[in-house]
């Protein structure tokens, strides 16, 4: 692989898009290879670009009719946005613990969790390892609830040999710098779902009458008419253009490379780091195949520091250390009520559990000590002197316990 991100077919389709200088009749036409090509290679039905991977997940809860009154089930240990999407639709997120082991969502906890208001579950596949999706599911269908896969991390992952994508009702994927591959920022949703897919391209397009699952254009003859009905339904501008969607389609067509790389970094990773029982890795389970946006590990030592263990790594050449986010409901926002008025359609009991020690103690246990390191190199011998690195960190603590 070539040391640059961008070694494919990005310039030539920019240049594609620009020569058409944006005429109406060509909007939307490389958006459309886009969309089709990633639904061919996750083995969906329907795929539906986005201008981020937040958006998605609002148009998937719009999707399913989530608002006023009804609860989401999240996980704390992740990016903010699957919680902010829940907020966007002015519906309560209610947060389920993770497993202790694999970091991911925690079946057992999301089935405590579940009320009459319960309507969706988002569950995270963290830093590109899936969830227990067959249990989750087994939870959900019971309750009647659809599943949202937020799968921003995870390309090309999977569980029990099935790609990762189409295993929830709808799943979530995000384009934006750091993620496997990227258009700068975009996001796509895919979904096997006929109606599903529909409404998400309602809330994508403005709610406009003529688009449908698969259909991604407005006829030019109709926008030209007075008499045009455009919109049935409340509808938001998530729309990608098709300079994004070109970029996006070039890096696609390099999927596999990017993701490969990726993985061959986490080998070196696990290698050095294998002999220390204190430093504890995220737990692959059999059948699951771990796709590394990023490779996590956290220390099980108090008398280790998660701050001087950095030190230590950039002393010894390392470049790229970074901490976990934190748990979304210790974010100050959630600790101060700051939704922009919507804590008036949250429960007390809720906003009361918000502000709980232990409210998912295994998510507050990892979250401080959760060391995530960098696998987006543009070439292995970039990932051998980061390895080496922490090789030389772990051997240092490791004399000193």
């Amino acid at each position: 692989m070539k040391n640059i991100r961008i070694f494919g077919n990005e310039e030539k389709y920019l240049k594609n898009v620009l020569k058409n200088q944006f005429r109406s009749s060509k909007n939307g036409y490389m958006v459309k290879k886009f969309e089709n090509k990633f639904a061919k290679i996750f083995n969906t039905k329907y795929a539906i670009a986005f201008t981020n991977g937040t958006s998605t997940m609002h148009a998937c809860l719009e999707a399913i009719g989530v608002g006023i009154g009804d609860e989401v089930i999240v996980p704390p240990l992740t990016m903010a946005s699957t919680t902010l999407a829940v907020l966007h639709c002015n519906a309560t997120p209610v947060f389920a613990d993770v497993d202790i082991e694999t970091f991911q969502i925690d079946p057992l906890s999301i089935e405590k969790k579940i009320t009459k208001k319960t309507k969706a579950i988002i569950t995270v596949s963290l830093y590109g390892l899936s969830p227990d999706i067959t249990k989750i599911l087994e939870i959900a269908n019971k309750f009647n609830i659809k599943i949202i896969e937020d799968n921003a991390e995870c390309f090309l992952g999977y569980y029990k040999k099935k790609i990762i994508g189409n295993l929830g009702h709808m799943s979530s994927y995000s384009l934006q710098g750091t993620k496997h591959i990227s258009c700068g920022e975009g996001g796509v949703v895919t979904t096997d779902n006929k109606k599903i897919a529909k409404n998400i391209r309602l809330a994508q397009s403005l709610g406009y009458s003529t688009l449908d699952a698969k259909k991604n254009k407005i006829p030019k003859e109709l926008l030209g008419s007075p008499n045009f009905n455009r919109h049935v339904v409340l509808g938001w501008n998530y729309r990608m253009s098709d300079l994004c969607a070109a970029v996006a389609l070039g890096q696609l067509e390099n999927l596999k490379t990017f993701v490969k790389l990726r993985i061959d970094c986490a080998k070196l990773y696990n290698q050095v780091s294998k002999n220390y029982k204190w430093f504890v890795t995220q737990k692959i389970k059999r059948n699951y195949k771990h796709s590394y946006w990023t490779w996590a590990a956290y220390i099980k030592n108090n008398k280790i520091k998660w701050l001087n263990f950095k030190k230590k790594f950039i002393s010894f050449g390392g470049t790229a250390i970074y901490g976990c986010w934190k748990l979304t409901y210790k974010e100050p926002f959630f600790m101060k009520n700051n939704f922009n008025k919507r804590q008036k359609l949250i429960s007390q009991k809720n906003l009361k559990n918000y502000k709980l020690n232990n409210l998912c103690p295994n998510a507050e246990y990892l979250q401080p000590r959760l060391f995530q390191f960098k696998t987006n190199f543009y070439n292995l011998n970039e990932a051998k002197k980061e390895t080496l690195a922490l090789k030389k960190t772990l051997d240092y603590f490791d004399k000193l316990i």
